[in-house]
């Protein structure tokens, strides 16, 4: 299966289980863990992870937008990750993002809608969409990520195509900790998880709620998600992606 769930005493473990594709999310895998995000089977807390340590998940897999050919696709795609994420963000129970290797694009918007962060050292956080597919984050992902680690990062993390690593995401407050390997961050998850979930449950769920909601009167997007996902560009992007070269943009 590409995602696995199992309660372990309580804690629900949530693996996102592609490691041959750097565990690059698909659509089911999406609808799965919305599932899970509403309800959690009894699971007193979450906990997130990839399988293997080369990546939490190294965004939506690049297949998936093949059939893309309006921007009404594109509407569609980003309408679907607000509405897993924003499932996540409802969970009732602490939900926590166990972060090793790549966490890029759907990967870090799923991390980002976590109650919690926490990465081993060789953790890559970013959204290099500019460099890669020439596509746009909803206005959701960027008030989340903005709320996260400010306007000014998000602009330049975009902008510049870049990855954060573990260090720097802690510096800027993306993540609370950083363990030295993957052992130490399954390890410290679990007992974070187990910490959090002993603690006052409706205390824990109305301050993550009180959170979601000063984001909540968000803009319209759609202008901005139909000019990049019918663009030209895009298909190029996707092409080249595939293709493994790099993209010649147009700006159109």
């Amino acid at each position: 299966m590409d995602l696995l769930f199992e309660i372990r005493d309580g804690i629900g473990f949530v693996t996102l289980n592609r490691p041959e594709a750097r565990n690059a999310l698909t659509f089911g895998m999406y609808e799965r863990l919305s599932e899970i995000s509403v309800d959690p089977g009894g699971a007193r807390a979450l906990v997130i992870s990839g399988a293997g340590e080369r990546a939490f998940a190294a965004g939506t897999d690049i297949g998936q937008f093949r059939d893309f050919r309006t921007a009404e696709d594109g509407i569609a795609y980003e309408a679907r990750l607000d509405r897993v994420l924003g499932a996540l963000e409802r969970c009732a129970v602490p939900v926590i993002a166990a972060v090793s290797g790549a966490c890029t694009g759907g990967g870090a918007g799923i991390a980002a809608a976590c109650d919690l962060r926490i990465a081993a050292v060789g953790a890559r956080f970013g959204f290099p969409i500019a460099r890669t597919l020439g596509n746009c984050l909803s206005i959701a992902n960027v008030a989340r990520l903005a709320a996260l680690i400010g306007p000014g990062r998000v602009t330049e993390m975009i902008f510049t195509a870049r990855l954060l690593g573990a260090e720097e995401a802690l510096a800027v407050g993306l993540v609370t900790e950083v363990l030295p390997d993957f052992a130490a961050l399954m390890a410290r998850a679990e007992a974070l998880a187990r910490l959090v979930a002993g603690n006052a449950p409706l205390t824990l769920r109305a301050t993550k709620e009180g959170l979601r909601r000063l984001r909540e009167a968000l803009p319209a997007d759609e202008d901005l998600v139909r000019m990049c996902y019918g663009s030209e560009d895009f298909r190029e992007g996707m092409e080249a992606f595939l293709g493994k070269r790099a993209p010649v943009w147009k700006g159109r």
